[in-house]
């Protein structure tokens, strides 16, 4: 028998049993659509997390400490000689060393302002590293050959948004400086302030706009005439020409110092992994979902079972009248077929929908707090696209009607084999 006319006896069978089938295709329909809008909802959250760290962590910085990063504090300060050897590693294009100073207070007038911390860098190199964090509300980058200067991060100068701005380009002001040093003394410098910045806050290690940013020859004549002795600098960043050699170039710089002695953060790994890890919970939570599929696959076997018992004697007519065993087998694979495929075409814009439907949901429950190190939380709503993937999708009706198949095969070899006198005196 030919097979279009196998599909087509098939179809009308399911015609004549419309309740049992369309009740028997609600089982896969829900288990596509679970699969779909888990696996719609986690890969669009899985890009979304990997996007925003991409725009967090600048992928082509290096960050290199002392130890590890949560050791305390670094026994001695990197080398000016260690910078250079640096910035000779092939693939770098700048190394650049900033000293931090810990909490300091700014009076502008009677205008008092306190900022997270202090950073002295060489701004010529420290904008080439991170150029787009240094977009000036008022002023611009300072003259090189200026070293009374300074550069105000956007939430020093507005602490919050109801407030007017600390300061402003060309303004004077005076800087309180704790000095590291036993009993910690107090002092006073004045600096002129060269612009200050916009709002840059991210996600990542770093959030300058809790900055205060002053040159790094001014930070260190400050120690040195406070008899604290810093040649060096607490951090290097460096900028590298392709993020793909990061990696690489981590291992290199880690040949230039003891074992155990620096650690270097390399941005690219820290996505890979998540990456990674989300992957796999997205796996799993459509493994979970994949069980209400199965659970659709015992129903169809179990209706078909009962559907082959009521037509024994339907059975035994087409073998009688020469319908070989395969061909029974065929036509009850068939109507199990059917019912994936209608069960998979129906559940896949379903599942997409639910998809949307979970995603605006639980966003609204999840507000992400930003702590990291060298920045302070802000709240943000966690928002995410559910992404349609084709190949989810043809893997998910692909994995429906196999379901189906295999679950119908039970009842369809049965039927397959049966006797036909006997399904024919069957009552």
């Amino acid at each position: 028998m030919r097979r279009k006319r196998i599909f087509s006896m098939a179809w009308e069978t399911m015609k004549q049993r419309r309740l049992r089938t369309s009740l028997t295709t609600l089982g896969v329909v829900i288990g596509i659509t679970a699969i779909v809008a888990l696996s719609s909802l986690g890969e669009g959250f899985r890009l979304s997390i990997k996007e925003r760290m991409q725009q967090g962590f600048e992928l082509d910085v290096l960050t290199l400490i002392r130890g590890s990063l949560f050791s305390g504090w670094r026994p001695q300060p990197f080398t000016d000689s260690e910078i250079k050897n640096i910035s000779t590693i092939e693939n770098v294009e700048v190394a650049t060393p900033v000293i931090q100073m810990g909490n300091v207070t700014l009076y502008d007038g009677d205008k008092k302002r306190q900022a997270l911390v202090a950073t002295a860098v060489n701004f010529t190199e420290f904008i080439e590293v991170f150029p787009d964090r240094f977009e000036f509300e008022t002023g611009g980058p300072p003259d090189p050959g200026k070293n009374d200067t300074v550069v105000i991060g956007y939430k020093v100068n507005y602490p919050n948004e109801t407030e007017t701005s600390f300061t402003e380009a060309n303004r004077t002001i005076t800087m309180t400086i704790r000095i590291p040093k036993v009993p910690f003394p107090i002092k006073n410098y004045n600096f002129t302030v060269a612009g200050t910045l916009l709002k840059k806050g991210t996600p990542g290690l770093t959030n300058f706009d809790y900055w205060v940013f002053i040159p790094l020859d001014t930070a260190r004549e400050i120690y040195v005439t406070s008899g604290y002795d810093i040649s060096g600098a607490d951090l290097i960043f460096v900028k590298v020409s392709d993020p793909a050699h990061s990696e690489s170039i981590a291992e290199d710089i880690e040949a230039l110092f003891p074992p155990y002695q620096i650690s270097v953060l390399v941005p690219i790994t820290f996505i890979r992994q998540v990456d990674f890890i989300l992957g796999g919970v997205q796996i799993f939570l459509i493994s979970i979902a994949s069980i209400a599929l199965l659970v659709a696959g015992i129903g169809i076997m179990n209706i078909m079972t009962v559907s082959v018992m009521e037509r024994t004697r339907e059975i035994g007519v087409l073998k009688a009248i020469g319908a070989k065993n395969r061909t029974v087998l065929t036509m009850f694979l068939a109507e199990a077929g059917l019912i994936g495929v209608m069960g998979g075409l129906i559940g896949l814009p379903i599942g997409y929908g639910l998809a949307y439907v979970l995603n605006y949901a639980v966003s609204g429950f999840i507000a992400p707090q930003q702590n990291h190190v060298f920045s302070r939380p802000e709240t943000e709503r966690m928002t995410s696209t559910p992404i349609f993937s084709l190949s989810w999708a043809f893997g998910a009706l692909a994995f429906g009607v196999i379901v189906c198949i295999l679950f119908g095969l039970y009842p369809a070899r049965k039927a397959a084999k049966l006797n036909p006198v006997e399904a024919l005196r069957y009552e």
